[in-house]
């Protein structure tokens, strides 16, 4: 993860391996990812205890990226401190992608956000999750369609008294 922005609240992602920076599977894995609120706090006390302006955000130093065997060791005593059954990185991306499905945001973002070069891959996986169905999509559109029908009238209206 190479740059923090605070004021945006979003984060860049970029891989790291050893102390070489590679580039990703696909463009989509370069990528901005946006940061909730609460995760924004914890990060913007983060780079302050760091006492630097650039660099990595996590890291063992400004351009040291991090182990990923620590990062998983301490991920796991993360996880086990509140007695959580610990999950890998993979399946936090997951929850990631559930969490912004049940938030309601649109499977293009949610395309972006998780670095799929797809968003049929993202339908793949996550389309189970995505709320509706025929009966609310036909909901929709008939509300759709009674709106832009009454404002079709209204225009009539307007142009006939003119």
């Amino acid at each position: 993860m190479r740059k923090f922005d605070s004021c945006r609240g979003h984060l860049s992602i970029a891989l790291d391996k050893g102390r070489v920076e590679i580039e990703p599977k696909s463009r989509a894995g370069r990528r901005s990812v946006p940061i909730v609120g609460v995760l924004r706090d914890v990060l913007v006390e983060h780079k302050a205890r760091q006492d630097r302006d650039t660099g990595l955000v996590f890291g063992s130093g400004a351009g040291t990226p991090f182990v990923p065997s620590n990062l998983w060791r301490r991920a796991q005593r993360a996880w086990r401190r509140p007695g959580l059954r610990p999950i890998g990185l993979h399946e936090a991306r997951h929850t990631f992608a559930s969490v912004l499905i049940a938030a309601g945001v649109n499977a293009k973002a949610i395309t972006t956000y998780t670095g799929y070069a797809s968003i049929q891959t993202t339908y793949d996986l996550y389309g189970k999750l995505m709320p509706g169905s025929e009966s609310e999509a036909t909901a929709l559109v008939d509300a759709y369609l009674a709106r832009a029908d009454t404002q079709a009238r209204l225009d009539q209206l307007e142009a006939t008294e003119s």
